[in-house]
């Protein structure tokens, strides 16, 4: 037995320094890891300067085309180790592409759309129409994808040539889209809905408490769809030399919902000028050699290239030591309390930025830049009152409205002085959304009854009781309170009576050009108009634009340049990935437990393929 427990004990003693000898390589290892990216890291923030002279530039943005780029407090960087999740600013892109028309030592621009995402339909019509007006001047264009969808084929459409791989995908799907209506499901579920929603054309909860679509959510659907795809047609028509009703034709025959492959979609593309033609990865480089001459400094055998990362870090910055600031504050995404991420307007960071702003004594105007589809009222009454505290001062305001600026997005836009809209912004859905689910029928159902004692009439409610009619009453009135406030504060905005406001509200969304007509926009145009204005309404000779964002620290940096050289990333599990299908069901049980007021338009966001 002690020769037994003396061989236990020797090989414990050996199992604990192995251990400990492999936890110490582990840590060693992984401290050289993060000390040659670091070191990686800090080297990449000096760049050598790479020769532009005769090289093609490679223009392939990775991400969400934004506003406004923005980082979680938590994780000030990409952390899913998702490409889509990387943001790419308008400002930014617009700029490289009007740097490229002008650089003489740029010869071509090879452009690849097929892994980007943009805002909205309207960010990516603006960057169509910058892609449109470089080709106009004088650069050769050259698209070439393995595959194209509505957004991306929009982009390669404005290329002076138009290359596709013999088995790559494209098709033109179009805009819009099918909701879910799950009155019949909630009630298999026992769940009864009580809609106190202000506005008929308030649409926001109907999938809740409707099997079909509403004669006006379909109406004001078509009216805002139909002038966007009407534009992106125009675009993509005018940009290959065809007519839109090709484009139309190709989209209502040629569906791409298989991807790769679609040999007939591609064959009928060539045929009738939506590409140019099909080379295989091999051919379209020796194409390119042809055309552009080959790299020598390469490794392998290529054409000269240079990537737009590497051409933004090369960009001559235009500074100026102006002493007049025109601050430029955008709200991107859902407004909601706490602070700024990414897809979230958070009113606390937001209003900082607006303190801040009207806190410098440089600060001539203030450019409110509005992407949203609103959200908290509470969170919109915090940038609203901010903004005020400006006006107050006597620093102009001037909104301007981008992809969406609608319900919360018209609200916060109320204390301006003047407002601009894209051509082709979402607004209006001037309403109130809500709507209160309870579970009385399940709880009956389930032998679940409740009793209790309370000092005051409706002390011990909640939504698993019914809602009797004083309830009703009160819930009632909390809705129409809210959108009588709303009405108010946009016919005191835009100096209209009361009811010429009513009668255009109701939840109704509009595209800009009718809003401009509806007197709820002042002008059409984008945010260099805006910017233009409060120059002009300043009276200023000079000014510098100041972007309000958060600024990334140096570890913030280096970590960043870790997460990216290494490929470091935390995927979320396919467990996680298979629930989607359960989101509808599960925000509606959410509301349950805190229920809210909102100012919301969910028809307003426009997904493009």
């Amino acid at each position: 037995m002690n020769a037994l427990k003396s061989i236990f004990s020797l090989l414990g003693r050996f199992l604990e320094r192995a251990r400990t000898v492999m936890l110490n390589l582990g840590t060693a290892f992984v401290l050289i890891v993060i000390t040659v990216a670091i070191i990686g890291g800090i080297s990449s923030f000096g760049p050598d300067k790479i020769e532009t002279e005769g090289r093609v530039l490679f223009l392939n943005p990775e991400g969400v085309v934004v506003d406004q780029e923005v980082y979680s407090s938590d994780f000030p960087f990409n952390f899913a180790g998702d490409s889509s999740a990387e943001q790419i600013q308008t400002r930014d892109l617009i700029a490289l592409i009007r740097a490229a028309a002008k650089d003489d030592k740029i010869p071509a621009v090879l452009i690849d759309f097929s892994s980007t995402g943009f805002a909205g339909p309207t960010t990516a019509i603006n960057i169509a129409k910058e892609l449109k007006a470089l080709r106009e001047s004088g650069k050769r264009v050259i698209a070439y994808s393995d595959r194209l969808s509505s957004a991306s084929y929009m982009m390669a459409s404005q290329a002076s040539e138009v290359w596709m791989h013999p088995v790559g995908s494209i098709s033109v799907q179009g805009i819009g889209g099918m909701r879910p209506y799950q009155k019949e499901l909630f009630e298999n579920l026992k769940i009864n809905f009580h809609n106190y929603s202000q506005g008929d054309f308030k649409s926001a909860v109907e999938g809740n408490t409707r099997t079909d679509m509403s004669e006006n959510d379909r109406l004001q659907r078509t009216e805002l769809l139909t002038p966007i795809w009407a534009e992106m047609k125009s675009l993509m028509a005018s940009g290959r030399g065809i007519k839109a009703s090709d484009i139309q034709y190709f989209a209502d025959n040629y569906v791409g919902f298989f991807g790769e492959a679609a040999i007939g979609n591609i064959a009928y593309a060539q045929s009738n000028n939506i590409i140019d033609g099909t080379k295989s990865f091999p051919e379209f480089r020796q194409y390119m050699i042809e055309n552009f001459g080959i790299d020598e400094e390469a490794d392998t055998e290529t054409y000269k290239i240079i990537s737009y990362q590497a051409y933004a870090d090369q960009m001559n910055e235009e500074f100026s030591e102006s002493e007049n600031v025109i601050a430029l504050i955008t709200a991107e995404g859902a407004i909601m309390e706490g602070d700024i991420s990414q897809g979230v307007a958070g009113s606390t960071g937001i209003v900082k930025q607006i303190r801040s702003a009207h806190e410098n004594k440089k600060t001539k105007a203030i450019v409110f830049r509005v992407n949203s589809p609103g959200g908290s009222i509470i969170a919109s009454e915090m940038m609203r009152d901010e903004l005020f505290v400006a006006k107050e001062k006597g620093i102009p305001v001037i909104v301007s409205m981008g992809d969406y600026a609608a319900s919360g997005g018209v609200y916060i836009a109320t204390p301006a002085d003047y407002i601009f809209a894209e051509p082709t912004t979402i607004t209006g859905s001037i309403g109130v959304a809500i709507a209160l689910p309870t579970l009385e029928n399940a709880m009956d159902y389930i032998g679940v009854k409740f009793d209790g004692v309370v000092t005051s009439k409706h002390g011990g409610w909640d939504p698993t009781q019914p809602i009797d009619d004083d309830l009703d009453k009160i819930f009632t009135g909390w809705g129409a309170d809210a959108y009588d406030r709303f009405v108010g504060f946009v016919a005191e905005s835009r100096s209209k009576p009361y009811e010429d406001i009513k009668a255009i509200a109701g939840g109704r969304v509009w595209i800009a050009t009718s809003a401009k007509e509806l007197g709820l926009v002042d002008g059409i145009g984008g945010v260099e108009d805006a910017i233009a204005y409060a120059v002009e309404m300043a009276a200023l000779e000079d000014h510098v634009v100041k972007y309000y964002q958060k600024k990334l620290t140096p570890e913030d940096l280096i970590l960043k340049e870790i997460f990216k050289n290494f490929n470091i990333n935390i995927q979320e599990p396919v467990s996680f990935t298979m629930l989607e299908g359960l989101t509808e069901i599960y925000k509606t049980l959410a509301g349950i437990k805190n229920p809210q007021v909102l100012l919301t338009c969910e028809l307003c966001l426009v997904d493009i393929d």
